[in-house]
């Protein structure tokens, strides 16, 4: 089955080449993909999956179904589109359709005779809005018996830790006044902004070692003749654990309603967006990888421990998942650089796309070939989500 299913995604390498250019050419934002989402969804009609558009309210959501016999495992394909503002896909999402299609379309033609489900999720905004966290409420990935995707790296390598991740909007509401005739009429929110930031820096010293505190100022509010009688703040707070992250957010809202009675404003916290901690099915990792080294897949590494977030791992919290990492740069390069933009058409991204594929049905197939490794997934996930909410790899690469 493997080598049919390796010899199809080559058949198709063309078509796949030309779909990530195309959607690399035409960058779009976080809920705005259309034209990413429609040309992916119809190619996998065109190959004869059943598909859904718009689904969990998203417009540039869709899921795709091809089902093969009866009662089988399902396999949970997933893809992201969306661009970054002003930097394009830095972020190498263009790439994740085409492998998945290709894969999924290989798994399709080699299905006779066997029992099995595969699912294509596209997963808009994954950027600014974790849209896989819509999805998930709105009942999305039930129909699924384990999660796969792809993303582009620095390097060949799975994940076995990521940072639980809650971002926060703050909106600090003073009294305007003008700054030179009347400043004590007003009450400045862009001071207590300000003081907002200073309060998280003494927080810093105060929190464990993987903590992460991000800020930035979204709107001053006011010209500096004016006080401010809006400002509002962006924040992000991250840990390997969602346990000790939630005491930090804790301390964290402290802050700004300190801030906000310093300066006798008010204030309003708004969370936009949570993202889990990683619960690592090396299982998974583990057939990914060695798909990794039958394919020859570039620059092969250890797995990752230093992460950033990722809105997968709340997939990952309600089903068993893993994500192959590709190389298409060197591993110095970062993502959301420059470096990232200009591979994005290279020979090497090209070949790690669809190596990618080759990777993600070759786990399948053995999957499919192998119940009982199935079973251990499935084993391992059980054991793992007991402790979900705290990283549970402690391995060499913890």
């Amino acid at each position: 089955m493997k080598e049919q299913v390796f010899a199809r995604i080559d058949q198709c390498r063309g078509e796949l080449v030309d779909l990530a250019d195309r959607i690399f050419d035409n960058p779009e934002l976080s809920m705005e993909e259309h034209q990413a989402s429609t040309w992916l969804a119809d190619s996998l009609e065109r190959y004869g999956f059943f598909v859904e558009r718009g689904i969990a309210g998203l417009e540039t959501a869709f899921r795709a179904t091809f089902e093969s016999g009866h009662g089988g495992p399902s396999f949970g394909l997933l893809c992201e589109y969306d661009a970054l503002e002003k930097q394009g896909h830095a972020c190498g999402h263009h790439a994740q359709g085409p492998c998945i299609l290709g894969a999924a379309i290989a798994l399709k033609d080699a299905a006779a005779g066997r029992d099995f489900k595969v699912v294509v999720y596209g997963t808009p905004a994954e950027e600014r809005y974790s849209g896989k966290n819509i999805m998930i409420e709105k009942g999305c990935f039930k129909d699924i018996d384990v999660a796969f995707m792809m993303h582009m790296d620095g390097a060949t390598r799975v994940d076995v830790k990521y940072l639980a991740n809650i971002h926060y909007q703050v909106i600090f509401r003073g009294i305007a006044a003008h700054a030179g005739r009347k400043p004590e009429e007003g009450r400045s929110a862009l001071d207590a902004l300000i003081l907002s930031f200073n309060g998280i820096e003494f927080l810093r010293e105060h929190v464990i070692d993987d903590v992460r505190m991000h800020y930035t100022v979204v709107d001053a509010g006011a010209p500096a003749n004016s006080v401010s009688p809006r400002a509002v703040g962006s924040f992000i707070l991250r840990s390997y654990d969602m346990e000790y992250l939630e005491q930090v957010a804790a301390r964290f809202r402290k802050i700004m309603e300190g801030a906000a009675l310093m300066t006798e404003t008010s204030v309003e916290i708004i969370e936009e967006t949570r993202m889990y901690n990683m619960i690592p099915i090396l299982t998974l990792n583990d057939l990914l990888m060695e798909n990794a080294h039958l394919v020859g897949a570039p620059q092969i590494q250890p797995p990752r421990a230093k992460t950033g977030s990722s809105d997968f791992m709340n997939v990952c919290h309600i089903l068993p998942g893993a994500c192959i990492r590709m190389a298409f740069v060197p591993i110095t390069v970062g993502p959301h650089s420059q470096g990232y933009y200009d591979a994005g058409k290279t020979e090497l991204c090209h070949n790690s796309m669809i190596q990618g594929a080759k990777i993600i049905a070759g786990a399948i197939c053995d999957l499919l070939e192998k119940p009982e490794l199935l079973d251990a997934v499935k084993k391992e996930f059980t054991e793992n989500q007991l402790h979900k909410n705290r990283q549970t790899y402690t391995g060499p690469y913890s």
